[in-house]
């Protein structure tokens, strides 16, 4: 098996270049772990094993967050195989494997072809940030009022696609430093949310996309909601959801865990994403050791203009 390059995890949470020819043990994602970085990326198809059926040299392809499942069980039959006991995630298995990296060895069924619409550094950020906000839209039906809380990374994806899925699209923000893109972005409305305690939109929420870390404020946010609507809390967070009980019973309003997208939802996103112009807003960085360290700074400072994109030198 070939050797490759790759950046690493670790003590200290900078990264560091390393080697690497297969895949490794189970270990958590930390950046101060001796593991690959990196879990959405895209590349061009170098060379395929022996059992590759669609995959050939040449092809464009990205991948994100799953990279394995049983293909036997309910979830994997039911096309739900990002819920697979035996699945193969970022930071739990593949831990030699990442796009953090000059190349990668994946499995052919989990990687995505490239639509001609999109460049490399476009599709990148799609392959989990797009994927998780299209997964939550996936059933939204045409003339939905869709929220949208937080206008990052995520967020600015969501209001994207959102709005060509013919939804009205309400952006809650903490300021509204960002209300004119939002509206660039094909937002219908936006409110500016720090120090309101009685939220006024246009029409009820139907759907709610949470793509903060921090948790909106939610007696200010229910009361907001339709009847029967649906909260999706899109980031990954250690602590508890913390969600006033009585206004979810009375308006039928439901919680709804969503990680990131089926293989299907996955490939029909990016065909999407093509077809109607979506594209994340994004920083390039070198994927050096300096590169990603300077990346990782801007991240944690709050400083990203919404995806930073690591390119190989």
């Amino acid at each position: 098996m070939p050797s490759f390059t790759v950046f690493k995890g670790q003590d200290n949470g900078q990264p560091k270049k390393s080697t690497t020819s297969q895949p490794d043990q189970l270990v958590r994602d930390k950046r101060t772990q001796d593991m690959v970085l990196g879990h959405e990326g895209c590349g061009v198809v170098e060379d395929v094993g022996p059992d590759c059926k669609h995959l050939k040299k040449g092809d464009r392809v990205g991948w994100g967050f799953s990279h394995d499942s049983c293909g036997y069980c309910d979830e994997c039959l039911e096309g739900f195989e990002q819920f697979c006991v035996d699945r193969g995630i970022y930071g739990a298995a593949n831990f030699d494997q990442g796009s953090f990296a000059s190349h990668a060895i994946w499995r052919e069924g989990f990687l995505h072809k490239t639509p001609d619409g999109l460049s490399d550094a476009e599709a990148a950020p799609l392959q989990c940030g797009g994927a998780t906000v299209f997964a939550a839209l996936y059933n939204a039906q045409h003339g939905e009022t869709v929220g949208v809380v937080g206008m990052g990374g995520l967020g600015h994806l969501a209001i994207q696609f959102a709005s060509k899925l013919g939804c009205r699209v309400v952006v809650l923000s903490g300021t509204d430093r960002k209300k004119d893109e939002a509206f660039r972005l094909g937002a219908t409305e936006f409110v500016a949310m720090k120090g309101v305690e009685d939220l006024k939109v246009g029409r009820p929420l139907q759907r709610l996309l949470v793509t903060t870390s921090a948790q909106p404020d939610w007696d200010a946010i229910l009361p907001a909601m339709a009847s029967r609507s649906t909260i999706y809390p899109l980031s990954v967070s250690a602590g508890r959801l913390g969600v006033p009980y009585a206004p979810l019973v009375f308006h039928g309003i439901a919680v709804q865990g969503s990680l990131v997208a089926s293989r299907i939802q996955h490939r029909k996103m990016l065909d999407f994403a093509a077809v109607h112009g979506i594209k994340p807003i994004i920083e390039r960085f070198p994927m050096t050791e300096e590169g990603i360290g300077e990346a990782m700074k801007r991240l944690e400072e709050g400083k990203v203009y919404y995806r930073a994109v690591l390119m190989v030198e």
